[in-house]
């Protein structure tokens, strides 16, 4: 089967003055459509660029990049930003949502740069704050909401597009052990129905989550892991929080 995400030798340099800084150096990965897989390694390790680069927010500065079997490498910026907008849906560690916009317009915001119709907006917006059990927090404002509910409206927003996949960068590191937990066994669940979801975090209590591990370190992918037997976040928030994430 043809894999999701492809990548040959790929690499990513920053000029800073007279140096070079070899950010990623040469990897090639292979993720198949409905993994969940965890991105690991210490600061400078070339994680974060490689998720910057497979979620379009840059360009390789030497390599390959497939998504679903096309080569993005070294599309335009401008169809490299619709590639982000309809195909990759993102969640960040500070959730990243409008202030003074309602939870039903934030979800809504990828359609609106798409150019939908504000009705079609709202029919989607609402689908998928169901989804994320927060149809009952539509007209509420960030600031009203809790963290573990704000990271909801932002799974929310991810998924409105249908995207291919979820990039999640440090998705619970704003949030408690409880929250955290929460949070996990959505994407898990999202996991199940299919989605794919590339996690990055610095937390191996985390990734233990995932289905496969990769650990980064250097600018080099140094370790691809299996994970046989994932964590259960869903059964996890059943037990205490102190017990939990220990």
């Amino acid at each position: 089967m043809r894999p999701l995400i492809g990548t040959q030798d790929l690499s990513k340099d920053y000029r800073l003055g007279s140096h070079t800084i070899h950010a990623l150096r040469g990897v090639s990965i292979a993720i198949a459509r409905g993994e969940f897989v965890a991105v690991m390694g210490p600061s400078g390790s070339g994680k974060s660029t490689f998720m910057n680069l497979l979620g379009c927010l840059d360009t390789p500065s030497a390599g390959r990049y497939f998504l679903d079997g096309a080569d993005i490498s070294s599309l335009s910026r401008d169809r490299l930003a619709g590639i982000r907008n309809r195909r990759i849906g993102f969640v960040f560690q500070s959730f990243n949502l409008l202030p003074r916009t309602s939870a039903l317009e934030n979800v809504g915001l990828p359609l609106l740069y798409a150019g939908d119709s504000p009705r079609r907006r709202r029919q989607r917006a609402r689908e998928r704050l169901d989804a994320v059990g927060l149809s009952d927090r539509a007209d509420h404002f960030p600031s009203q909401l809790s963290g573990g509910q704000q990271q909801r409206v932002s799974i929310a927003r991810a998924l409105v597009t249908d995207p291919d996949m979820i990039l999640a960068d440090e998705p619970t590191g704003n949030l408690d052990t409880r929250t955290s937990l929460e949070i996990l066994a959505l994407m898990q669940k999202l996991n199940q129905q299919g989605m794919t979801i590339v996690l990055v975090t610095h937390e191996p209590d985390v990734a233990a989550f995932a289905s496969r591990i990769l650990i980064f370190r250097d600018g080099r992918l140094r370790q691809d892991e299996d994970n046989a037997s994932p964590r259960d976040a869903a059964a996890e928030c059943l037990a205490s929080p102190a017990e939990v994430l220990a």
